[in-house]
């Protein structure tokens, strides 16, 4: 299947913002925080403490704000508007990270703008998916998505790395720090140059006709999407599945280096398996778009439940560097797989003329996930005292997913067969 112009420009948003999640947020944004707080005399476990309160109030306030501003965005002509807002906030504050030397809470502050730019653009991006095709493609679309945002994440990303390596062996005149600062502005060069297409290309087919006072009558839908319940049940028992099997998912990236440590692997040796992983998620992400044509969309979904079941399984009994490559070559195969067959088939669930207002519901329950998760994971393995126990534990969440995916239709004309 050949994707047409406005879809690719859509998929392309995907390799563009991914540079944000793994340069950024992963890898060298926290790394060079940590540099310049220790500069600062900041304690290790305070400017930790930061760095975690940044994020979980970005968060908060995203989840907060995602059906509020989904539902003004569902108006005809504002769903672009709202995309570019978060879009340029996340861009031009990701290149002002590379202004502040030494003042660790500016950096601070406007990583906190980045993050609210980065994920407030995904809602809006998210919600677009069911303008750019139709159902019967959704699942490759999505799946095309993920999968080119694996790459688009490592070219910079191992660009950045180099050039950060160079300095720190004075192979170019520049010291760490500096070069730290050069990966920001690289970051943000790529993720707005290849979101032009997107700008140009893309645009809003469904709507809601625009009312007198769109903030207040915004609220009164939120109210009656939540009084009319049982006419979207589908919708929300979905996302309850989705709540519990995502927060494993979530969890399993989230912790994994962590038990890496744990086994004795070096931190270099982890940068090597993260990146090994993304180039073994690209090929999977689209064979499961593939497969989703043939078998549907959520017989997929099972089958990647069932694969990361097995990788809570035989995270239980690994022991060896090697044993950790295989399982994160296994996470790979289905992590975008999940993740983008869950967003085209709730894509198929919503009402297309609402689909920011729901997607802002989706953007929630994705981003309350991994709560329960790393809680399960820490108290298990501290009771215990072994870390793959609790890494064991999480094989719960995907079985009670999976048993509330088993109640969801495959789209919308099933949903008198849902019986609760």
């Amino acid at each position: 299947m050949k994707l047409n112009k406005t879809e690719k420009s859509w998929v392309l948003y995907d390799w563009a913002n991914s540079a944000y999640s793994m340069t950024v947020t992963s890898t060298i944004l926290p790394l060079y925080f940590k540099m310049i707080t220790d500069n600062a005399g900041i304690e290790k476990n305070i400017s930790t403490a930061y760095w975690g309160y940044a994020n979980s109030l970005g968060t908060l306030l995203l989840a907060i704000l995602a059906p509020i501003l989904g539902t003004i965005a569902d108006y005809r002509g504002y769903k672009k508007r709202f995309f570019r807002f978060f879009f340029m906030m996340g861009v031009l504050s990701t290149a002002l990270l590379a202004v502040p030397k030494d003042a660790w809470l500016a950096l601070l502050v406007i990583y906190f703008i980045t993050l609210i730019g980065f994920s407030g653009a995904n809602i809006f991006y998210d919600a677009f998916l069911v303008d750019v095709t139709d159902e019967d493609r959704m699942d490759r679309v999505s799946t095309m998505g993920y999968a080119l945002g694996y790459i688009g994440s490592t070219i910079p990303f191992i660009i950045c790395i180099a050039i950060i390596i160079l300095a720190q062996f004075n192979k170019i005149p520049l010291n760490v720090e500096t070069a730290s600062r050069i990966s920001f502005i690289i970051t943000a060069v790529w993720w707005g140059v290849f979101t032009i297409p997107m700008l140009k290309n893309v645009k809003q087919i469904h709507f809601v006709e625009i009312e007198k006072n769109p903030v207040v009558s915004s609220f009164r839908r939120i109210y009656k999407t939540f009084k009319e319940i049982k006419k979207h049940k589908t919708i929300f028992v979905f996302l309850i599945a989705y709540f519990f099997y995502i927060d494993g998912v979530d969890t399993i990236i989230k912790m994994a280096t962590a038990y890496g440590s744990d086994l004795g692997i070096s931190s270099t040796s982890l940068l090597i398996i993260l990146l090994a992983t993304q180039f073994v998620a690209f090929p999977f992400a689209i064979l499961y778009g593939k497969l989703a044509e043939k078998y549907t969309g959520k017989f997929m979904l099972f089958v990647a439940i069932g694969v990361y079941v097995i990788i809570c399984i035989y995270a239980y009994f690994i022991k060896t560097a090697l044993d950790f490559w295989i399982l994160a070559m296994l996470v790979g195969t289905s992590q975008g797989g999940i993740q983008a067959l869950s967003r085209s088939y709730f894509g198929k669930l919503v009402p297309k003329e609402n689909s920011n207002e729901f997607f802002g519901f989706y953007n929630i329950f994705g981003k309350f996930a991994a709560i329960m998760g790393p809680f399960l994971v820490g108290i298990v393995a501290q009771l215990t005292g072994k870390t793959n126990n609790g890494v064991f534990s999480i094989i719960v969440l995907f079985i009670i997913g999976g048993f509330m995916l088993v109640k969801v239709p495959v789209n919308r004309t099933e949903d008198s067969s849902l019986n609760i």
